[in-house]
């Protein structure tokens, strides 16, 4: 299972500094250089779509990483707490 989270790392995508809900619109726009209001358009766009806008967020959002390259999919399967922010 480590190997799946290793990779995960290895694209080096991150939740972005710029958070309001789960800092993956953040990731989305430091990661390839655009606008944040940007990405959270198309993000709450993406929501008006049925059920697959929200259930691509949250799967988006267990497998991140954050910047200190802890996954909270992995937390939780190692029976670990999320580290408060």
């Amino acid at each position: 299972m480590n190997t799946i989270f290793d990779s995960i790392r290895r694209i080096r995508f991150r939740r972005g500094p710029q958070r309001i809900l789960g800092g993956i619109a953040g990731g989305i726009a430091s990661r390839f250089g655009i606008n944040v209001w940007l990405v959270r358009l198309l993000v709450l766009v993406s929501f008006l779509l049925p059920v697959i806008g929200w259930i691509l967020y949250v799967v988006i959002w267990i497998v991140t990483p954050w910047r200190d390259n802890s996954i909270p999919l992995e937390r939780i399967l190692e029976g670990k707490r999320p580290p408060k922010r």
